[in-house]
């Protein structure tokens, strides 16, 4: 009886405490019966510009075409039958299947064995931003997210190489066996990438908890630094002087950073860094690689200087620096980030909303605030003053990544950053792959083009 009735509880939970989680979840192939009934809906920008729409032919022939061509590929994603599906196609499968027509159209259908209309995917994200943005990447490897501060909306990401979901199906064998390129990753969310002198947002925020005088801290940079057998030039062989630790950031000094680092308690660092979501789950719809903090209290004196200026075997995402950036804009409220804005029925009768929604605090007001100081000092005196002197203003950290052991030339470039730091509105990520030395900033170049658009 006991049995009994456990198993009578757990089918009541499950048909209503959980039935939504599961019918919604991409990987319920149930889902595909739907579209016997109803013609996939649209999914649009929030402007209302179609993104992705089903073409019917006059024999009944459905067809997922998508207007931007390769535009939206890795975050809109592909539909194909034979093929499956990615981005939000898989995420939004079950509402794109569902249709919330008015009920006597949907009898009438029925009745005469017709389809119905599925419901419209309103995404939060705006063609004319994503368009500048993949303008502003041009053919670089790479990818690019900007986000609204203080709600978490995603308003654009673009992965690059990228690929038309219209030619999916022709092109599938080239896409799939392009190791080089890998066209068909989304690299603003699935690219694990060392993060160079962003992380040295995470290293600074440790060295603020364990040291409650760090406005004292100061160091004088010869150019580099050596513990060891280890010797850690800053870029370019600069000679910074004597520093403090807004400075030492504001000029992304590698030596002093691999000082800081060797000052830390390892297991505080990392603790922070896992406050900041390291080796830890995302908020994310979209599939997406965590970010790896590895060093522990064995870790060597040569990888602690390393990891404290973003190299070693840390890695991170495009997509996890921006939910770090907008922690820091946010007051260190990290807002939940979302793609979706509504789902209504095809005549536009809204369905349900999305609002927004803290999803945790990422540090104190306190730290938030200092951070927003010191990555305001890089664009007003220091390695992102190409981005002073514009019609908005900017708080960022820039970055370096060497990515070969053999070539230290051979880097990738990072911005990370958001707009009005009295009042943050617009958070934005750049990276690209693949740099030489000469052209460590092309991320910031590309930021700033992108702002531009946004605002001029």
């Amino acid at each position: 009886m006991i049995l009994f009735i456990a198993l009578m509880g757990y089918i009541v939970y499950f048909t209503i405490a959980r039935a939504g989680t599961f019918v919604n979840s991409p990987y319920n192939q149930r889902q595909d019966a739907f579209a016997r009934d109803v013609i996939r809906g649209t999914i649009t920008d929030q402007n209302g510009s179609v993104l992705a729409e089903t073409r019917v032919a006059e024999d009944g022939t459905e067809t997922r075409y998508y207007p931007y061509g390769s535009l939206f590929s890795h975050v809109v994603g592909y539909y194909n039958p034979d093929l499956g599906k990615t981005g939000l196609e898989s995420v939004e499968n079950f509402e794109l299947l569902t249709s919330n027509a008015f009920f006597v159209e949907k009898l009438q259908n029925e009745f005469n064995g017709d389809k119905n209309q599925g419901d419209t995917v309103v995404t939060t994200l705006d063609a004319e931003l994503q368009q500048a943005a993949s303008n502003a990447l041009g053919d670089y490897r790479g990818a690019a997210i900007v986000m609204e501060a203080d709600t978490g909306r995603l308003l654009a990401m673009v992965s690059k190489p990228d690929f038309d979901p219209n030619e999916i199906a022709a092109n599938w064998e080239t896409l799939n066996t392009d190791e080089q390129n890998s066209p068909l990753l989304n690299r603003a969310t699935g690219g694990s990438y060392a993060p160079g002198s962003v992380f040295k947002i995470v290293t600074t925020l440790a060295y603020m908890r364990q040291y409650v005088n760090y406005n004292s801290y100061t160091y004088d940079c010869s150019g580099s630094i050596t513990v060891g057998d280890t010797t850690i030039p800053c870029a370019g062989g600069n000679v910074h002087g004597h520093e403090d630790l807004r400075s030492s950031f504001a000029n992304s000094c590698n030596s002093s950073f691999a000082n800081l680092g060797l000052q830390l308690d390892v297991s505080g660092y990392r603790d922070t860094a896992e406050d900041l979501l390291f080796n830890a789950q995302l908020p994310s719809i979209l599939d997406y690689t965590k970010s790896s903090f590895v060093l522990d209290e064995s870790s060597p004196d040569s990888e602690i200087m390393m990891t404290a200026m973003g190299q070693g075997r840390t890695t991170v995402s495009p997509y996890h620096m921006t939910l770090i950036t907008q922690a820091v804009a946010n007051g260190g409220t990290l807002m939940e980030p979302y793609l979706v804005d509504s789902v209504t029925n095809y005549t536009g009768t809204e369905v349900r909303r999305n609002v927004p929604k803290s999803y945790a605090r990422l540090m104190s007001s306190d730290e938030a605030a200092q951070l927003k100081d010191y990555m305001t000092a890089v664009v007003s005196e220091g390695t992102g003053s190409v981005l002073s002197g514009r019609s908005y203003t900017v708080a960022g950290k820039t970055g370096t990544a060497e990515y070969s052991s053999d070539d230290s030339d051979r880097t990738h470039s990072w911005f990370t950053g958001f707009t009005n730091p009295d009042n943050p509105e617009l958070v934005i990520t750049v990276i690209t792959e693949g740099s030489d030395g000469s052209t460590g900033g092309r991320a910031v170049s590309i930021a700033g083009a992108i702002l531009d658009a946004y605002y001029n």
